[in-house]
């Protein structure tokens, strides 16, 4: 059956031109995105319809218009909760939508409180803290290395060369550093050095299902601390791409940690999970995208679906089967 599907995104275009830089506007989607989902979705039989923002949202449901279902990639502007506004508008005009509630959208921009949760699951992630002042900076007790980033920002968003810290006296200055570019707490954690991972889930509840493990392997040209801002911008110069597959221990330990984070956040339809091994090799949980990309070629999912075999047709279709599913029920 087709639907009528609303398309809710922020483009990168629009906010270029309105004066906002490049960094400003880096977890937004470009045109060929939205391009390469209308297209696809139309050829699923459905009808799309291009809203835009969450703004351009809330006025046309306020003004009383529908549809059966809203294909949500708005990441929001400002504010904390930026990634929760269009779930919450949605839910508020009893608007049928794609991807996460608001709880799950807003927890998991946090980088600090989400760790929190999944440490109270039980499940690995390195020791952090979170620190809002350079006092607190100063005052951070755990081993060097560290590793440092803003604390709700995505797309990789003020991972650098530079957010490895290897020497104490270093940690004010690229806190400070960082909490003056992004106006936030800056979450500090212990380094990392082990392999990459990204696994990519596509389901809800017990029917979730991991659809790839991707191990993200670093080339001589890449920045190695971590999979950067400046190494997924240049990937095809920066990083090479894996598909773990059994009978790697990895590939088994990688899906089942991330079907876990998956459940105890709470996420649907589709996610991308970050993990990364410690330094006796351990797999470790970083950080869950619950809107994570979709750019016909270049979004990580997207690649990790296409090792795995999976059309990028399919892959939305399910998507949308899986949200449609919610309302049905």
């Amino acid at each position: 059956m087709g639907l009528f599907i609303g398309l809710c995104y922020d483009i990168k275009e629009e906010y270029l031109q309105s004066g906002l830089s490049a960094t400003d506007v880096m977890d937004f989607e470009d045109e060929e995105t939205i391009i390469g989902l209308e297209n696809t979705l139309c050829g699923l039989g459905h009808k799309v319809e291009r809203i835009g923002n969450g703004r351009e949202l809330t006025l046309r449901l306020a003004k009383g218009d529908r549809w059966d279902l809203i294909f949500n990639m708005a990441e929001g502007f400002k504010g904390r909760s930026r990634e929760a506004q269009v779930p919450a508008v949605c839910e508020l005009f009893a608007q049928p939508y794609t991807f996460s509630d608001p709880l799950t959208c807003a927890l998991t921009l946090d980088k600090a409180l989400t760790k929190r949760v999944v440490r109270d699951f039980g499940l690995p992630t390195a020791p952090f803290a979170m620190v809002s002042t350079p006092a607190e900076a100063a005052a951070v007790s755990l081993p060097m290395p560290l590793f440092l980033k803003p604390i709700a920002e995505g797309s990789s968003k003020g991972i650098t060369g530079k957010s490895l810290v290897k020497e104490r006296q270093d940690l004010v200055t690229v806190y400070q550093a960082l909490q003056e570019e992004f106006n936030q707490p800056v979450l500090i954690e212990t380094f990392l050095p082990g392999r990459e991972i990204a696994v990519g889930i596509v389901g809800n509840g017990n029917q979730a299902r991991v659809i790839g493990v991707m191990e993200i392997i670093f080339t001589e040209k890449a920045e190695t601390a971590a999979y950067t801002a400046l190494n997924k911008d240049e990937y095809i110069d920066r990083v090479s791409y894996r598909l773990l597959t059994d009978p790697e221990p990895l590939a088994a330990q990688a899906r089942q940690l991330a079907l876990d984070v998956y459940r105890c956040l709470g996420c649907l339809d589709a996610s991308r999970i970050e993990l990364r091994c410690d330094a006796s090799g351990e797999l470790q949980f970083l950080e869950v995208n619950p809107l994570s990309g979709l750019h016909p070629i270049r979004a990580d999912l997207i690649i990790m679906a296409r090792l795995a075999g999976i059309e990028y047709t399919e892959l939305i279709g399910e998507i949308v089967e899986s949200a449609w599913q919610r309302y049905k029920s």
